[in-house]
């Protein structure tokens, strides 16, 4: 059981899966930065994080709920979490484009029905996705090979923040898009040999007065 202070932010897990490097920029070094990709995300979540609460069908629609688990260690809010009249508990998260190659999406879901499930001692089955590209939901089986991705996600992540390191860049094609390749750098960490080829370039400079046929410093 994780006390208070040691929760970790759910929303960290997705970062984590997209990229260990930017996980460790925005939890561990505390860094972030915004671009039109974050903007138009962070206005799909403020139509659904009004606070409100209703009543449609007979289903109570509870939305911008806080979620927590000790068992797991894990903190966050829900866009929509959905109490049906059969007893049914169905979290709801809304996503600014459409559904991803990787599974961040939905362990992120997961991790929130597995908080609830704590919280209300029930169980979820699914989950759903709303994508705003395809303006409709995407149901999300909560089975046991998404929950232990999950497990093995969530324990990635507490190692890498008690760990304090950054992983080093490694340039992608998926880097034009973020938002924090401005602070990244990706392109700066393609030197082969970083510090070694500087050395060997300026003795070579110094020695035959050119430069080796292979230059240290070639980008791969």
């Amino acid at each position: 059981m994780f006390p208070d202070d040691q929760l970790l932010p759910i929303s960290a897990l997705q970062h984590l899966i997209f990229c260990e490097r930017q996980c460790a920029l925005i939890h561990v070094e505390r860094l972030w930065a915004e671009n039109v990709f974050t903007v138009e995300g962070n206005q799909l979540h403020e139509k659904a994080h009004d606070g409100s609460r209703e009543v449609v069908d007979g289903t109570r629609v509870a939305r911008s709920l806080w979620l927590h688990s000790r068992k797991l260690g894990m903190i966050g809010q829900a866009d929509v979490v959905e109490f049906h009249p059969d007893g049914r508990v169905v979290p709801v998260e809304y996503k600014r484009g459409k559904p991803k190659k990787d599974d961040s999406d939905r362990v992120q879901i997961c991790t929130q029905a597995m908080c609830l499930e704590e919280m209300l001692d029930v169980k979820i089955e699914l989950g759903h996705l709303y994508y705003g590209k395809r303006k409709r939901r995407t149901e999300v089986r909560l089975d046991s090979s998404l929950r232990e991705k999950t497990l093995d996600t969530i324990t990635r992540l507490r190692a890498m923040i008690d760990a304090r390191e950054t992983p080093i860049a490694v340039r992608q094609p998926k880097c034009d898009n973020c938002s924090l390749i401005e602070l990244c750098l990706p392109d700066s960490q393609r030197l082969k040999t970083g510090a070694n080829a500087w050395t060997d370039r300026q003795l070579n400079l110094a020695t035959t007065g050119s430069l080796p046929e292979t230059d240290p410093f070639e980008f791969t």
